[in-house]
């Protein structure tokens, strides 16, 4: 048994998995207390206007008159499947297994402890160290990205990113003693965490294989050095003992979802970094005290226990290293020699991930979340440009672009509910920090983008229901937000139910829709609408897009997002609340199956789905915790995929083809 058991969460997701991911988060109070309005309020003041956006919704050439669809089937059996769709649903299930449609084949591509690193040694699971973990593919992993190889190099050929968010100990070893981990472990853990850089190649059946070896391969690990960057880079609350400069930070951790910038680079989040820290309970200065409640750092031993054997994880000890956790990163995987860097002007929270519109002035706009319950919605706008040059130097210009512009934050109203159910409304951005001013009275540029939550508090920024992943749409430029769940939504002492966030005890999630103004990313108001309200078909409370829904496959707890060629939005979930292992899902943005949800696949028992990658060709999905349960360990696996027979289970990266056809045509 655990030593601090901790309540089983209210979802789809083993206790034990939130444990070790994010200090069991939502087995406690969410951290934000703030009196920020209530979204009905903001509604009642805004009357007038709301009622405009509705009529401009549902006119013709208005700002989401594209998202609207009919509903109405095209027959019995609904309208025939637009291209990318056009695949037999897998049916909800709870097999061992990656489940994918009837002409589809599944194949590993890496999976934890396989080697990438040359000279790395065979994975064995029976005597690990920290020195093999680090030149082999670390545990848990998250987000993937590919970014196509320099010209002249292999065709079909990439540099793939893979984000590896946290270790559970308990599924990594043999005889685990939660209480008392040895150094080795900690350090083969330390080791284990960041992410990987892999060479990736297409082989004859249209497969993805690893190359392990290549001179870009490399590990990015909980002691790799990073550089600040922004106008936090320096501040007093980034110093610490061992780097007095503020701008030199060792490695990173909780990476979760990220996005490819159009420069060539990854970003990545750090996300659920507070439960890594140990003994916040011994700051009493109210202030410090506040701050660090406010980011959920309110542990005394952590699950991990690294404090042990590492002074920097210990507030007590060093109180401002954690304050240099939970920025974006940015990694070349194409320079295995550059330091990669920790973005202050994007700001500090639990960061889903990252990703990057130009706007058509050729700055460059990336779109956050704050995955956290009540906690919010972000935008960047660089004060620098976009140089489509291609040569060495416009490459390097560009990898500055992150590093100076205008942080926003968003407040939503409501309109009244379409006539078909939807929900819709307007917002505004909110600005925070412009350069190196800051817009929120009574905090510095420092205090706005190391306390990034505190400066949205203050400015009355709406409460959602943890956005993840925030994704632009690379041809209409419209925005998703995954609003993963909130079971504390309408709860007594908590916010209220509004048209953006509208059930309470929401345990399915819904995915929001955003339209900028004049499709200016640089703007400041904007247009939203419901995509999805997720859950049984069958409840009275879940929407479709509009469309039918006894045609459309139950999903819960949206997370990850990508888009394929032909427009459809893909949905990848993490907890699904309805008894089914979380899977993959395509869904229609436009026309007459506008909300069509399809499911493609579904992975293993305990396991989540991340990381989509959906090409023509091919999708790649990151299995993240298989077999992860609350009456399981490495002692006692309940699961044996990928490898069978009596193996354990591994993390790994799948690529789902179609013998060389097209994917969903």
């Amino acid at each position: 048994m655990p030593p601090h058991p901790s309540p089983r969460p209210p979802f789809g997701r083993a206790a034990v998995t939130c444990r070790y991911r994010c200090g069991a988060a939502c087995a406690h109070p969410a951290p934000n207390i703030s009196a920020n309005p209530v979204f009905a309020d903001l509604s009642r003041r805004n009357v007038l206007r709301a009622g405009a956006l509705l009529t401009l919704v549902g006119a013709a050439g208005g700002a989401l008159a594209a998202c609207g669809g009919s509903g109405e089937p095209g027959g019995p059996g609904g309208p025939a499947p637009v291209p990318g769709t056009a695949f037999t649903p897998v049916a909800p299930n709870t097999a061992d297994a990656v489940t994918v449609p009837d002409g589809y084949t599944s194949s590993v591509v890496v999976r934890w402890g396989d080697p990438i690193l040359a000279g790395a040694p065979a994975f064995d699971f029976g005597a690990q160290t920290a020195a093999a973990q680090a030149a082999q593919f670390g545990f848990n992993n998250d987000y993937c990205g590919l970014v196509p190889l320099e010209p002249g190099a292999q065709p079909d050929s990439w540099a793939m990113w893979s984000n590896h968010e946290y270790v559970t100990p308990l599924f990594m070893f043999h005889g685990y003693d939660e209480a008392n981990p040895t150094e080795e472990q900690v350090r083969i853990s330390w080791a284990a965490v960041g992410g990987s850089v892999l060479v990736v190649r297409r082989t004859p059946s249209g497969a993805l294989e690893a190359v392990p070896g290549d001179r870009l391969n490399r590990r990015i690990t909980a002691t790799t050095p990073f550089r600040v960057t922004g106008p936090a880079a320096g501040s007093e609350l980034l110093r610490t003992s061992a780097d007095p400069t503020g701008r030199a930070v060792l490695g990173t951790h909780s990476n979760c979802s990220g996005g490819i910038t159009p420069w060539g680079t990854v970003l990545s989040g750090e996300e659920n970094f507070h439960g890594f820290f140990a003994n916040a309970g011994t700051v009493t200065e109210p202030t410090a005290a506040a701050r660090l409640k406010r980011y959920g750092v309110t542990t005394a031993g952590t699950e991990t226990k690294w404090e042990r054997f590492d002074a920097r994880w210990d507030v007590a000890r060093e109180p401002n290293e954690v304050n240099r956790y939970g920025y974006i990163v940015e990694i070349d995987p194409l320079d295995p020699r550059s330091t990669p860097v920790k973005h202050t002007a994007l700001g500090r929270f639990k960061h889903e991930g990252a990703n990057v519109r130009l706007a058509p002035d050729g700055r460059a706009v990336a779109y956050l979340g704050d995955d956290e319950r009540f906690d919010y919605l972000y935008k960047f706008v660089s004060s620098g440009r976009f140089d489509p040059a291609g040569t060495p130097e416009a490459r390097a210009a560009n990898k500055t672009l992150l590093e100076n512009g205008t942080l926003y934050v968003a407040t939503l109203t409501g309109a009244a509910p379409a006539p078909d159910g939807g929900h819709h409304g307007g917002g505004t951005w909110v600005p925070l920090v412009e350069g190196t001013t800051s817009r929120v009275p009574g905090m510095s540029v420092e205090e706005v983008l190391v306390f990034t939550r505190l400066a949205a508090d203050k400015v009355g920024a709406t409460k959602m229901d943890r956005p993840e992943d925030v994704q632009p749409h690379p041809r209409t430029g419209r925005v998703y937000v995954a609003l993963t769940n909130n079971t504390g939504r309408g709860t007594a002492g908590k916010a209220g139910t509004d048209e953006a966030n509208p059930r309470v005890g929401n345990k399915h999630g819904q995915v929001l829709e955003l339209a900028e103004h004049g499709d200016d990313p640089t703007g400041t108001a904007f247009d939203w609408s419901l995509l999805l309200v997720c859950g049984d078909p069958a409840a009275p409370d879940t929407y479709f897009g509009g469309f039918v829904k006894t045609q459309v496959s139950p999903i819960s707890c949206p997370d990850n997002l990508d888009f394929d060629t032909h427009s459809n939005l893909w949905i990848a979930t993490d907890g699904n609340a309805l008894k089914s292992n979380d899977g993959l899902f395509a869904v229609p943005l436009e026309g007459p199956e506008r909300g069509r949800v399809k499911q493609f696949l579904t992975v293993p028992v305990g396991a989540e789905t991340c990381g989509p990658v959906v090409t023509d060709r091919f999708v790649l999905v990151s299995v993240q915790h298989p077999g992860e349960a609350d009456d399981a360990s490495a002692d006692k696996p309940v699961s044996h995929w990928p490898d069978g027979g009596d193996s354990q289970p591994r993390p790994a990266v799948v690529c789902v083809t179609r013998g060389g056809d097209a994917i969903g045509a």
